[in-house]
């Protein structure tokens, strides 16, 4: 059964493309028509790729692994935000920082730097500074807040990248495909498809579009980490079930060992308490 219906996709808007002069040809598999001088998406093809891309988000959410959600434009800001933070997966809806990935590292060392200030914060040290440095310190903090903490507990790369508008974000698009991340985006009519694994064809531009297809992407989501709990569990019980069946075998092996121990102890002749008389030589007599 499909995730999203041909209905649920036109209610939301998600056919409605670029005007046909800003169009890119790559995209042409993918318009069902022209209507007034604006390409129409064809969401029949729609409904079958969010259902491919839904799939590949289960399966990572399955794996243990991460999806970071990126979308810096103004109409998709807070629908990402929400959808990303209701599965618990990183975001980043601000300016895309340069080398996020490519230089995950430093990346890092930024968002510890956030977390110390934290601690400046609780330990007391913040009583023996001026008012103005603990003003700048504080500015750095809002700063660093905005623009990293969304990923704040993303602690190695991602497995995939969530894209809106893939010609928008392409800096985090090409980062991604230096490292062989594999890249989910929404593709407009003016896009290329051709730099995302996984494509989407749909209005990136409105709201209610972006939010239905996160909608389904979301859920399939969450099905992928029901699915990795509930496995862990039948593993576990499963580990349970074999320790208590084990148990019973371990003791009685330890039985059977302790009572040829006590056999052969029992077996065993017992020394004389004196050495043997020499042939030829006389007992010696008992002193007076």
């Amino acid at each position: 059964m499909s995730r999203t219906t041909f209905d649920q996709l036109l209610e939301a808007g998600c056919h409605f493309g670029h005007l046909k002069r800003k169009w890119n040809p790559a995209m042409a598999p993918y318009i069902f028509m022209e209507r007034n001088g604006i390409h129409i998406i064809d969401l029949h093809k729609t409904v079958v790729k969010i259902d491919e891309a839904a799939e590949f988000m289960k399966q990572t959410a399955r794996a243990g692994r991460r999806v970071l959600f990126v979308a810096t434009k103004k109409q998709a800001k807070q629908v990402v935000a929400e959808k990303a933070t209701s599965i618990n997966m990183p975001y980043v809806t601000e300016r895309w920082p340069g080398g996020m990935l490519t230089n995950f590292p430093t990346i890092r060392k930024a968002v510890k730097k956030m977390a110390n200030i934290d601690k400046l914060m609780t330990d007391g040290t913040y009583a023996n500074l001026s008012k103005r440095e603990v003003l700048q310190i504080s500015r750095q903090r809002a700063k660093l807040e905005k623009n990293l903490g969304s990923i704040a507990d993303l602690n190695r790369l991602p497995a995939a990248l969530f894209v809106v508008d893939v010609m928008k974000e392409h800096i985090a698009v090409k980062e991604a495909h230096r490292l062989g991340i594999p890249v989910i985006g929404i593709v407009d009519t003016n896009s290329d498809p051709d730099s995302v694994d996984f494509v989407i064809p749909a209005n990136d531009d409105a709201s209610s579009s972006i939010e239905a297809i996160l909608t389904a992407c979301c859920a399939a989501f969450n099905e992928g980490v029901e699915e990795r709990k509930a496995e862990k569990a039948d593993e576990n019980a499963a580990a349970q079930q074999n320790e208590e069946e084990t148990a019973p075998t371990r003791t009685s092996r330890r039985r059977t060992t302790r009572a040829r121990i006590e056999k052969k102890a029992e077996d065993a002749p017992i020394a004389e308490e004196q050495a043997p008389v020499a042939e030829g030589e006389e007992e010696a007599p008992a002193a007076e």
